[in-house]
């Protein structure tokens, strides 16, 4: 794959996302909706966040004026593109009983027809985010059927990340600023004073290579690259929450009983917010619903590992406790999911932290079980 990049101005941008639409992609980027920047369709720039960026904190969350027009001037947004792949809702399928002797009951799957998808303004922790979904619903012995016909002719516009907020720590995890794989373009919005921002682009995929081929650009001059590395210095400099991944696998493990769970416990709304913001938690549970008298459809929703009502059983539920459902979340998130997918299941986007009610904040907890652990040395 030719890695060379281009210059290209905020038109030839929005050339590119005609060019998607006219090959009959819905495309979806972000947006300003009820003030926070979410992602949602989008028909043109114009829909952008024009200039508008974000300030996060644990529990904090606002929007504010940039001082040049950035289209990407923000950090992670309270949606993750996991909504577009992964449905909140859908169907699984239709049962229908015989309504005489001469029937027998039928079970009908749903017929899935998707218009092909293009994100725009992917950050790289989202794309280790993708990553992971598909791993967990493509790769494994049970296909996960809808998300296969979404995101099989999926196409990816990505941005590194120049505007990282407070509770960002991708570094820490080794999934950003600077996107590396899983992108059929990437861009990198530079910012200079009293002139409109242009972009480095660059294809990851010959589909990308195919595309960029269509609109209006021009070489980068060694001055734009290397401006283009300093912003992304300057973007990584930014990041100052860290979450130290040494052997936190058998730090968590080896921890099952700490203190520190009970004082979190005590603080724990158990509202979920965290893992319906989370870009990789996938949890989810199934509801029949009758449509006729002989008629019900199964469908399946998202569910978090902080309901009573998901570990459910009946002789009770196994976690009655927030503190049991919190460390099972966060044990999960930073250790167990290691075993199950080779993988961390945390990509330091800080959505947990920002969006928690109470602020509660997994790097924080991390370090206080580390320090405070009767564990002197772990493997």
């Amino acid at each position: 794959m030719n890695s060379k990049k281009f210059k290209i101005s905020k038109n030839a941008l929005q050339s590119l996302i005609d060019h998607l639409k006219a090959e009959g992609f819905k495309t979806i980027g972000p947006k300003v909706s009820r003030n926070a920047i979410v992602y949602d369709e989008i028909d043109s720039l114009d829909d952008f966040p024009i200039g508008i960026g974000d300030e996060q904190e644990a529990g904090k969350y606002k929007l504010k004026k940039n001082p040049y027009p950035t289209l990407f001037g923000f950090a992670s947004s309270p949606h993750s593109w996991k909504q577009f792949l992964f449905l909140a809702q859908e169907k699984i399928f239709s049962f229908r009983s015989p309504l005489n002797n001469n029937e027998a009951p039928s079970i009908e799957p749903p017929m899935f027809q998707s218009t092909p998808l293009a994100f725009i303004g992917v950050r790289s922790c989202d794309l280790h985010a993708l990553s992971i979904q598909n791993r967990v619903f493509q790769e494994g012995p049970y296909i996960h059927s809808g998300y296969k016909v979404r995101s099989q002719h999926l196409f990816i516009l990505a941005v590194n990340c120049t505007h990282p907020s407070a509770t960002c720590f991708c570094s820490s995890m080794g999934t950003g600023p600077k996107a590396k794989k899983g992108y059929d373009l990437l861009l990198t919005e530079i910012v200079e004073s009293n002139k409109a921002p242009y972009y480095v682009i660059e294809p990851g995929t010959a589909c990308g290579e195919e595309l960029l081929s269509l609109i209006q650009k021009e070489n980068v001059s060694e001055e734009e690259l290397n401006k283009e590395q300093q912003t992304l210095k300057e973007a990584e400099q930014k990041i100052t929450r860290q979450l130290d991944t040494h052997g936190i696998k058998e730090l968590l493990y080896n921890n099952l009983n700490h203190p520190r769970w009970e004082q979190t416990a005590l603080r724990c709304l158990s509202c979920a917010n965290c893992t319906f913001v989370c870009p990789t938690c996938f949890c989810s549970t199934l509801i029949d619903i009758p449509r006729k008298a002989n008629e019900v459809e199964r469908w399946m929703v998202w569910d978090s590992c902080f309901s009573l009502e998901f570990t459910h059983t009946p002789s009770g539920s196994t976690r009655k406790t927030v503190l049991a459902r919190y460390r099972q979340w966060m044990t999960h998130k930073l250790a167990s999911w290691i075993d199950q997918f080779g993988t961390s299941g945390c990509v330091g986007c800080g959505r947990c932290i920002t969006w928690c009610p109470v602020g509660i904040d997994i790097t924080e907890e991390a370090a206080i079980i580390r320090k405070t652990s009767p564990i002197e040395k772990l493997s």
